[in-house]
């Protein structure tokens, strides 16, 4: 028999091990556009295979009845394919189009032309995000800003029993990469902020401490596909204090040289083959094991609702066998 405190460190590994796939999924995207950077003259006929290989992802987790965790996990993936093979390689292409130089401080490219450029969807993201603040949702940013706005009720529909959880997991990962993408640039520009503004220290420590608030409400997730979705936020918020602090040059960002670190690079790839995998093989377990219980627990409530006679005659045999 499971013990309490056995239960509890079985349900905050789910979230440890949530964390860590979507963690690793942040310094290999970067590793993956460096790659393509080098192809030189295919690197746009690259990139828009990826985007499409992301958008494939997507469509089977939609498209083909599935568990939760395999859709979300699909999701997830398609999300940080496409926007780095459609979203950060078009900015590349106008970039490169316009002939956009990069930012250099002290003789070294401090921001690429492509980020540059990306500020300029501050805008769209903006008209974005009131799409979503004033439109039915589970997210817990946005349903505390339509209850503040008086709004909640209105946009609330019937809960619909199933929903599409690659795309919520797709949409959910593109959209926060590209929110604190822009947050990170305007903190960045010298004529807002700056890299060492005051700005950019509350968002650096502001956001470490918003992931740790956030890592330890996902510790409190027992279902498997539900943690990954809420690694995401958790993820990417916790990506902040990581950029900043690789800005500040505390550190060498190994993902941003990936043919000089390849080892390392390639130990952070077998690192997520092996969690996802070890992931979803445990979600199934999980998954038979509750089947098991609620089973035998349909049993034993229907042999007690059964009359006095069922079940004395049930009794009988037993005893004969």
């Amino acid at each position: 028999m499971e013990t309490t405190a056995g239960s509890t460190w079985k349900q905050r590994g789910t979230g440890v091990l949530a964390f860590v796939i979507v963690l690793l999924l942040m310094p290999l995207g970067h590793a993956l556009m460096v790659l393509l950077e080098m192809l030189g003259a295919a690197v746009f006929v690259s990139a828009l295979g990826l985007g499409a290989l992301g958008c494939v992802l997507l469509w089977w987790g939609v498209a083909r009845p599935m568990r939760d965790l395999y859709a979300t996990l699909l999701g997830a993936l398609g999300g940080v394919l496409t926007w780095t093979g459609w979203v950060e390689f078009s900015f590349v292409w106008i970039a490169h189009k316009l002939n956009v130089q990069p930012l250099m401080e002290n003789g070294e490219v401090a921001t690429k032309p492509e980020y540059l450029v990306m500020l300029s969807s501050i805008g769209l993201l903006g008209t974005m995000t009131m799409l979503f603040m004033f439109a039915h949702t589970r997210c817990p940013f946005f349903v505390w800003g339509q209850k503040r706005m008086g709004v909640h009720k209105a946009v609330a529909i019937p809960s619909a029993s199933q929903r599409p959880l690659a795309m919520i997991a797709f949409i959910e990962m593109i959209m926060l990469v590209w929110t604190f993408y822009v947050v990170l640039l305007v903190c960045y520009d010298k004529s807002i902020a700056g890299d060492r503004h005051p700005i950019t220290w509350i968002v650096a420590f502001g956001s470490l401490a918003w992931s740790i608030y956030l890592f330890w409400k996902l510790m409190r997730i027992k279902s498997f596909d539900h943690a990954v979705r809420y690694a995401i936020p958790t993820v990417v918020i916790f990506w902040n204090f990581i950029e900043i602090m690789g800005r500040w040059n505390l550190f060498k960002e190994i993902w941003v040289h990936p043919k000089e670190h390849w080892l390392e690079n390639s130990l952070l790839l077998a690192m997520l083959v092996f969690f996802t995998a070890y992931f979803m093989v445990k979600g199934r377990k999980d998954r038979q094991r509750s089947a098991r219980a609620r089973l035998a627990e349909k049993e034993g409530k229907r042999q007690q609702a059964a009359p006095p006679t069922v079940r004395n005659q049930a009794a009988v045999l037993e005893g004969t066998l």
